[in-house]
């Protein structure tokens, strides 16, 4: 008997992390995103490609394998999952039952086992939707492309809507301002004391991608003045989040850097803008090895948790699934063509549609 349930779909597609500290695990998931990236080392066959990346994936995993043994594993999954079942309990809520999937580019499960769960479940319409608000070619795009390819591997052809860049969301930029207001007065501190600083830390991008025509900065650049903006405030810093694991140019300035410019005895409030869930790069990254170099610094840390479980961040990709389906959502901004992914039938980031 053909089930009842509603055949429309969303699946969630983010990065994905190792949830232990599993040696086996950790260097297949680094190698997998190496080989995903593999256009930025100088060419070489197949076989010169894969052993380059499992090198790097060598080289990489002892770091990465320390920090996830200090911070006891990556909560990114398992976040990730509550907050598709927060979605899929918001769209219920508003009268718009469907099927909600979470697929990872790099651990399981996979964006193709994600999809054939969908399929299995009797899904015909399906809205690809990236948990990453700011678009980039190795989050966003490669995630779609994926998507694309799985369901070309499986045979299956459904009705497919596409979410690219979507941080001038209203409703995204409140409940971001509202987590650093929480922190900031947790903390006693003010925003508008010249004592403190915002400190925006973003996931740094190869230069690469941006020379070929990633607007990743233009998009992380425009966010931050944007949130400083609703917050009141005129002065504030951005660095970012670069691995050095390569010999490649990364964007500037590195996180470090950035604080190196702020005086001593200031208090600086960190918000990791890139980062939709916690992970390594929140916990180890910001949380210990930045926290440390703040201190030696003479500068007081404080670090805005993401507010991956806030109920207005369900209802944020809940306007997303509906938008993309067609339906009026009075909240979403206007619609733009994408430039990032032409096609896309959702974005808020490109040339005004029509």
């Amino acid at each position: 008997m053909r089930s009842t349930e509603p055949e429309a779909a969303v699946l969630l597609l983010n990065f994905g992390e190792p949830s232990a500290p599993d040696p086996g695990e950790v260097t297949r998931f680094l190698e997998r995103i190496f080989l995903a990236n593999a256009r930025l080392e100088p060419g070489g066959d197949a076989a010169a490609i894969r052993a380059r990346s499992r090198d790097l994936a060598r080289r990489r995993s002892p770091g990465l394998l320390e920090a996830y043994e200090r911070i006891g594993g990556s909560p990114l999954d398992v976040q990730a999952t509550a907050q598709g079942v927060a979605v899929k309990r918001t769209l219920a809520a508003r009268g718009h039952p469907m099927h909600v999937g979470v697929g990872m580019q790099f651990t399981a499960p996979s964006i193709e086992e994600a999809l054939a769960k969908l399929k299995a479940a009797g899904a015909d319409t399906l809205v690809a939707l990236p948990v990453y608000p700011l678009c980039g070619p190795s989050t966003t795009v490669a995630a779609l492309t994926e998507v694309d390819a799985a369901l070309e591997r499986m045979g299956w052809q459904p009705d497919v809507r596409r979410v690219t860049g979507w941080h001038r969301h209203p409703e995204y930029l409140r409940l971001r301002g509202a987590a650093i207001r929480r922190t900031a007065a947790a903390s006693g501190w003010s925003l508008t004391d010249p004592a403190v600083r915002l400190v925006f830390s973003a996931h740094g991008t190869p230069i690469r991608y941006i020379d070929e025509g990633s607007r990743y900065v233009e998009y992380v650049e425009d966010w931050c003045a944007t949130l400083a903006r609703t917050l009141g405030l005129e002065a504030w810093t951005l660095g970012y989040q670069n691995h050095t694991n390569r010999g490649i140019e990364w964007t500037q300035p590195d996180i470090e850097a950035a604080l190196g410019h702020l005086a001593g005895g200031s208090k600086v409030l960190v918000d990791a803008v890139s980062f939709m869930h916690e992970q390594s790069e929140t916990l180890m990254e910001l949380d210990v090895e930045l926290a440390e170099h703040a201190h030696a610094l003479g500068l007081e840390f404080r670090r805005v948790e993401v507010p991956h479980d806030d109920e207005a961040f369900a209802e944020v990709l809940a306007d997303l699934t509906l938008g993309a389906l067609g339906a009026e959502v009075p909240a979403l901004p206007g619609r733009t063509s994408c430039l990032c992914r032409p096609g896309a039938d959702l974005c808020f980031n490109g040339e005004p549609a029509g």
